[in-house]
């Protein structure tokens, strides 16, 4: 079975253990040991919440870089549509296309109208089911990884589609291996991302044995190279731009509600936000969401423009990505029927579904398990119960579980170690008094 990494680490050199990270953490997966935060991989669900609190930077993306795509002998760049959102509404996206083939990439294969295909199939789907509802969108890996993690229950939920990048990916990759005669791990398909998600969405996909996609480049860290390149794009038609009929409906999906929107649908809800998606999930655990068809969930704040690895403000690129769409028009490129013919081919479903990797239990062993309950239950109740995250541990619950693993000391609290200094100083004092020839003050 495969072992689940994560798409962040820390750079212990530059951590300080100011508990930042700890605090926001949406599954407890940050402790502070000895001044420095330890990630719990099975835990930590990639939502980039800890990147965007760290005072010193210490928490760093898995990310690719340019020097990882050497070894393939046709590289394709695959963007993000939030990547055509950073800059000015002068800059389109054939601008922007035309600098990344500048920089060094072999093609540039845009993803809208794959996100528009999928949206049109979503559409097949639900009209076609028939059980527990409402279905989530499967898009966001956190999202995704969130339900593995704490909400096992509601995988069955999460369509069971593929990703538009990895539609792509996958369709590229195929086209070209049989255009230029490389086989089709020769083919680097390297996705420019907005979030840290991504990354582990592309080294462990949950529901595939491999991605089609090879590697991951940070929005933040390619867009100063295409700046630098855009006065050159000025009236440039890039022509190695495959799959280039972009989409103002896929170009939607990168912000909260476009999901949605493309679906027209009226029982469909849009969410964003961590906090948002955990009461939502909640609701549904309890029936409160029944009459909802439809759900599109997303981790980042006003949706994939809020990701942690972007560069400008999301309310900036959304204006510029909506003068985008109007530029590209809300008509669809493909046709009903033909959407209908790739459905029933199985061309939008992922290999297996969703698999669950709930919280560890305490102990294999459940009579071990159970009496490790009973003893963290005994030691939380003698707990302040106050959550300061002295300890390292970000509440009281997770700092007794902690200790029951002997992974910490009860006395790292620092209430308890207070409480045992007063009483051995009491005791100390006790046993002075009946030393002969002590003299009280």
């Amino acid at each position: 079975m495969k072992t689940y990494s994560s798409s962040v680490y820390v750079n212990v050199e530059k951590c300080n253990g100011r508990m930042m990270c700890m605090r926001i953490c949406p599954t407890e997966a940050i402790r502070v040991r000895n001044g420095k935060a330890e990630l719990i991989v099975e835990q930590c669900i990639d939502c980039g919440e800890c990147i965007k609190v760290c005072p010193n930077r210490a928490i760093i993306p898995a990310t690719d870089s340019f020097s990882d795509l050497s070894h393939f002998k046709h590289t394709v760049a695959i963007p993000s549509p939030v990547l055509y959102g950073q800059f000015g509404r002068d800059v389109t996206p054939e601008m922007i296309q035309g600098a990344l083939l500048k920089l060094g990439f072999n093609e540039v294969a845009d993803i809208t109208g794959a996100c528009e295909a999928v949206s049109l199939a979503i559409r097949e789907h639900l009209e076609n089911y028939t059980l527990r509802k409402p279905l989530i969108s499967s898009f966001c890996p956190t999202i995704v990884r969130l339900i593995q993690v704490k909400y096992p229950d509601l995988a069955e939920l999460v369509v069971p589609f593929e990703s538009p990048k990895e539609i792509v990916a996958r369709e590229v990759k195929a086209q070209r291996s049989k255009e230029l005669g490389f086989k089709e791990d020769e083919i680097g398909a390297i996705y420019l991302t907005p979030c840290p998600s991504k990354m582990i969405d592309i080294k462990l996909h949950p529901r595939k044995e491999k991605s089609f996609i090879d590697g991951a480049i940070s929005i933040a860290e390619i867009y100063s190279s295409v700046v630098a390149l855009m006065a050159e794009m000025r009236n440039v038609t890039p022509p190695e731009v495959s799959m280039n009929n972009v989409s103002g409906i896929g170009l939607e999906w990168t912000m909260l509600g476009g999901q949605t929107a493309s679906l027209q649908m009226e029982n469909s809800l849009a969410v964003d936000g961590l906090k948002n998606v955990i009461r939502a999930f909640e609701d549904i655990e309890n029936g409160r969401l029944r009459d909802i068809d439809y759900i599109e969930c997303h981790s980042c704040p006003e949706g994939c423009i809020g990701g942690s690895l972007t560069v400008e403000n999301p309310y900036v690129s959304r204006s510029n990505l909506i003068g985008l769409m109007k530029r590209y028009g809300d008509e669809p490129k493909r046709s009903r029927e033909e959407i209908q013919g790739l459905y029933n081919k199985k061309f939008f479903f992922t290999e297996r579904r969703l698999p669950v990797t709930p919280r560890q239990r305490l102990d294999e062993n459940i009579t071990k398990a159970i009496e490790k309950m009973r003893k963290k239950d005994a030691i939380y109740r003698n707990l302040p119960q106050i959550n300061c995250g002295c300890c390292g541990a970000p509440n009281c619950g997770a700092f007794a579980e902690d200790v029951v693993q002997g992974v910490a000391q009860i006395t790292d609290c620092i209430f308890i170690y207070q409480e045992r200094l007063k009483a051995t100083g009491q005791e100390m004092l006790r046993l002075l008094n009946k030393k002969p020839g002590y003299i009280k003050d």
